[in-house]
């Protein structure tokens, strides 16, 4: 358990730095869908966005059920969004009226309906996402140290979680739809969250009204993320298709938006396979280099005068490559 407690608070050290605060004040409180569109248009795309809805008081007395899922794992475009839900245990009848089901069998504007409807009912539920920033997920897949999408899913999943409980909701249940083996979810869940009945299956979503309301407000939240995208990069026209990898339409529109130095705009996880492909084939090829910080071009290191090898001492420096050269770029420590 001690292992298991040291791993999750390194990993939260490292996500609270990348994730941005929970700004839900009076003025960002989002009482209907309405709402999202204004809310995510100040999204600083370089840092995820958290979102937790005010707490009923209901939900401080009463014994609490919670369902967690997520909504845009697969898409090579835009955010991963993991959602919560919960409510009291007394109140499932109120899921089962709002009509809470796998958000992926329901069409868009049956979301959008049951959605208001959560908010609607905010004297007796509440909510929660995590908007997960693209570049955070290509960031940790690509750190010396990778962090897994699983591990970036289930560090979301009970960070959510963890700072309900902390803000005061009785949540006695948690039910989560499974990301990876249920067993080895539940067992790391169970060692964070002890005396709670934890519940990891597949298909929870389907299963579990309260999990099929977090899967809701995850998906609306993510469309309307995406909807209010704004391109720093310049104008760039949104055609993208469904923004999964398999899409022609999604190809197309990363094979035209990618800069041969820069690479693609925020929206996309360029450590997906597709991405990194197009990079390959049209983006200019990056040598790194190793000159040491402080050493100008044709300046011998003080450690070269020490050398055991003549044949070693006496080998030609390498040239700068000559996109940097023509440029007059050189290192440098401070930016």
């Amino acid at each position: 358990m001690e292992n298991e407690k040291n791993n999750t608070d390194g990993v939260k050290e490292m996500k609270s730095k990348e994730n941005g605060e929970n700004d839900a004040t009076e003025d960002t409180r989002i009482t209907c869908r309405g709402d999202l569109t204004p809310y995510f248009q100040a999204w600083d795309h370089s840092i995820n966005k958290v979102y937790l809805s005010e707490i009923p008081q209901i939900c401080k007395d009463e014994p609490c059920q919670l369902g967690i899922d997520e909504a845009g794992r697969g898409p090579v475009l835009g955010p991963m969004v993991y959602g919560i839900s919960y409510a009291p245990l007394s109140e499932k009848q109120l899921l089962v009226d709002l009509g809470c089901a796998d958000s992926k069998s329901l069409t868009e504007e049956k979301r959008d309906i049951i959605f208001d409807g959560i908010c609607k009912h905010r004297d007796t539920m509440g909510w929660a996402v995590d908007v997960i920033s693209p570049n955070i997920i290509a960031n940790s897949m690509y750190r010396r140290s990778k962090t897994s999408l699983n591990e970036v899913s289930m560090v979301s999943a009970i960070e959510l979680a963890q700072r309900v409980i902390e803000a005061g909701a009785r949540i006695t249940e948690i039910y989560v739809d499974t990301v990876g083996k249920p067993e080895k979810y539940q067992a790391r869940l169970e060692q964070i969250f002890p005396g709670l009945k934890i519940v990891v299956a597949k298909k929870a979503d389907s299963t579990y009204p309260i999990v099929s309301a977090a899967s809701i407000c995850a998906k609306v939240s993510r469309d309307h993320a995406i909807r209010a995208w704004q391109f720093c990069e310049g104008d760039i026209k949104a055609e993208y298709g469904s923004g999964y990898p398999n899409d022609p339409e999604t190809k197309r529109w990363l094979s035209e938006n990618v800069d041969p130095v820069f690479g693609f705009p925020r929206l996309v996880r360029f450590s997906w396979s597709t991405a990194e492909k197009i990079l390959e084939s049209q983006a200019l090829p990056v040598e790194w280099e190793d000159l040491e910080d402080g050493i100008s071009p044709g300046e011998q290191k003080i450690s070269s005068f020490f050398v055991r090898s003549p044949a070693r001492s006496c080998q030609p420096q390498r040239k700068r490559h000559a996109f940097f050269a023509e440029r007059c770029l050189f290192n440098t420590s401070n930016l």
